[in-house]
């Protein structure tokens, strides 16, 4: 199993970033997906969560309504739309297999900051 995060950086308090994770080493479209972060200093929290074809989504309750998880079985990749970002949103993000948890990519940095 391997998972490669991308698409992190800085961006200003109410600004958005799409997060991508490719997938490979498994078979993608049967497992469902998740993301959590890791904030400096801080355990780990879970983000949002995707059914193994999409039809299913949840999400923590602070990022509801800004953050959207979607996939493309065709591509074996998951995004993270994260819109209307908050410093409290700075954080390292993962994508995890649901089925697979000790399978951890690089992640990505996500610095919100003006």
């Amino acid at each position: 199993v391997q998972l490669v995060e991308s698409g992190g950086g800085l961006v200003q308090p109410g600004g958005s970033l799409r997060l991508s994770c490719a997938a490979s080493g498994f078979t993608f479209e049967d497992y469902g997906m998740s993301w959590v972060r890791q904030a400096p200093g801080k355990g780990l929290e879970w983000v949002c969560a995707i059914s193994w074809n999409g039809a299913s989504t949840a999400y923590a309750e602070s990022m509801k309504g800004r953050f959207t998880i979607s996939r493309d079985n065709a591509k074996n990749t998951v995004y993270l739309q994260m819109n209307s970002l908050k410093p409290e949103d700075t954080a390292v993000y993962y994508c995890v297999v649901v089925a697979y948890p000790e399978y951890w990519g690089q992640g990505t940095q996500v610095t919100v900051s003006s």
